[in-house]
């Protein structure tokens, strides 16, 4: 290899004149335009029970999962062929072993739980819950009944208000057996029965999955959480000038906002209303 080829071939630099390197100017993390990875949304609750997740509806219960009642409290099978309350887990920790069930829908109202012995939940004549069933028939059978917010309560249906008289707010859920008794645990033993027509504090409980879900990805704007008064307001503080520190909203109904989400101009509606006000930087 000849002795020119080792030599390392640079930009020619004359005489007096000074070697600038060139540097690549770095995007803020804030600057516009620059991009942004969206939010990722973490369930909280589920990070607290180890990872089992709160079923919403009667469809995501299937396949491994775990029946809650109260805080971090599992159903427990035993060797006899009936059911108790677990002790109470650590924040963090998930159900054991015993307290796994497999859940396997029958429709898309009802489902049934087989426990980690081989044997299906079962109700009773006597109001007793029992895992004896080599298979599946109406008395293994199980209806999740979820509660629902009060703003929805004009569509629930006469039997939903009446098995949640006395709570609404918080989504929670009962399980409904084939005669009409829901799934509860009795507080003088921990056992497990299903004696009442009404859901109360005992009644009330949680199926809990560690399915693998999507991820739930918060694309939605900061201004635009909220109603449509707090869309309007969030971009009234963002782009106006507070020159009296007076903040300027148009007076006109929020129908006009509703109107324009429905027709896909919100933000066309929301810059013409600000415009009206002569106090927008934007709007001039």
């Amino acid at each position: 290899m000849s002795d020119y080829d080792n030599i390392r071939i640079k930009k020619l630099v004359l005489k007096g004149e000074k070697h600038k390197k060139s540097k690549k100017r770095k995007k803020e993390k804030d600057e516009p335009g620059s991009s942004k990875k969206p939010k990722v949304i973490i369930d909280e609750d589920a990070v607290e029970h180890g990872g089992w997740w709160s079923a919403k509806t009667a469809v995501e219960i299937t396949g491994t999962v775990a029946i809650e009642f109260g805080d971090r409290c599992y159903l427990k099978a035993l060797d006899n062929g009936l059911f108790t309350l677990g002790a109470p887990h650590n924040a963090g920790n998930g159900p054991d072993p015993e307290e796994i069930f497999t859940a396997f829908p029958i429709n898309d109202r009802k489902v049934a739980f087989k426990s980690g012995y081989g044997k299906y939940v079962k109700i009773e004549k006597d109001g007793m819950v029992t895992g004896r069933s080599e298979a599946v028939g109406s008395m293994e059978q199980w209806e999740p009944v979820f509660e629902v917010i009060a703003s929805q309560l004009p569509l629930l249906s006469a039997q939903n208000y009446y098995v949640f008289p006395y709570l609404f707010k918080d989504n929670r859920m009962a399980l409904l057996s084939e005669t009409g008794h829901f799934m509860s645990i009795d507080p003088e033993d921990d056992a497990c029965v299903a004696l009442r027509k009404k859901v109360g504090e005992h009644e009330v409980c949680k199926v809990r999955s560690n399915a693998v879900r999507d991820v739930v990805i918060d694309t939605e704007p900061t201004e635009e959480k909220g109603d449509l008064g707090e869309v309007e307001r969030n971009y009234v503080k963002k782009f106006q000038k507070f020159q009296d520190k007076k903040m300027r909203i148009n007076a006109n109904s929020v129908k006009e906002l509703e109107d324009a989400k429905a027709q896909g101009s919100l933000h066309e509606t929301l810059l013409d209303r600000r415009s009206k006000m002569k106090a927008d930087r934007y709007c001039k």
